[in-house]
């Protein structure tokens, strides 16, 4: 990597650690750039799995006092979210290089939709929670089936991931969404962690890029959990979509 590069990387990371500590879809951030230093995607896909983990648990650091009294819930839920980050990482490696390639642009695709979508599918989300019968306070068999098939797809490719998550514990569970985007980042810690130590035998990684991400999105997931209440969601959600879009892009003419 040239400097200028190097420096790109790290703001990268800063941004989508933060990003990732509020509202998620940071890998739409890092991807793009990593593509622009010139990784391949795979090699892209597993450096920014494995840069991000410091990121993903500084900010659930961060919201450490939203997650008070709910450790038994998170202990259930990070099964899950193990099980299914170890999965999409198999995934990855398991399928030829020509499906990757050809999955990825279509889950850019579904992660801006996603993004982009959100405030509509929240509000749907609490209009059926508040039509329906009482949710139980761990969410039940269906949330667990749920969030284990989108660690996923979190295992495989990161991009809004956290926007799933978010999700299906408004649909299931009784609690404000600052507690539940607590959950998320412990969750997203976890999917991108198992992830990455499988990866650390099997794949080959751009280490420069994995130390910048790692630094950046530390120093990120700390900005965000201190400052994200303050930012405006539909300033985040926009900046997130011009990226991914930049992404998506560069996937399709390469």
């Amino acid at each position: 990597m040239t400097p200028l590069e190097m420096v790109g990387v790290f703001g990268a990371g800063v941004g989508a650690g933060a990003l990732n500590a509020v509202v998620g879809s940071g890998t739409l951030v890092t991807f793009p750039v990593l593509l622009a230093a010139g990784l391949s995607p795979l090699t892209a896909t597993v450096s920014n799995a494995l840069g991000l983990v410091p990121g993903a648990v500084s900010g659930a650091v961060g919201y450490r006092r939203e997650l008070a009294g709910q450790g038994r819930r998170v202990r259930k839920l990070a099964v899950g979210s193990a099980l299914g980050g170890i999965t999409g990482a198999v995934l990855l490696l398991a399928l030829p290089a020509e499906a990757f390639e050809t999955i990825v642009p279509c889950l850019v695709g579904l992660a801006l939709v996603l993004v982009a979508l959100q405030p509509l599918i929240g509000r749907k989300v609490r209009e059926r929670r508040s039509a329906d019968r009482p949710v139980r306070r761990d969410g039940g068999r269906t949330l667990f089936a749920g969030l284990t098939l989108a660690s996923v797809y979190g295992g495989y490719f990161a991009a809004a991931q956290g926007i799933i998550y978010i999700s299906l514990m408004e649909l299931l569970l009784d609690e404000p969404l600052q507690r539940l985007n607590a959950v998320k980042n412990v969750l997203v810690a976890v999917v991108n962690a198992v992830a990455a130590v499988f990866f650390l035998f099997v794949a080959d990684f751009d280490w420069t890029a994995v130390a910048l991400i790692a630094a950046g999105s530390t120093l990120g997931g700390q900005l965000g959990a201190a400052t994200g209440r303050r930012f405006r969601p539909a300033v985040l959600r926009a900046l997130v979509v011009a990226v991914g879009t930049v992404a998506l892009v560069q996937l399709v003419v390469r």
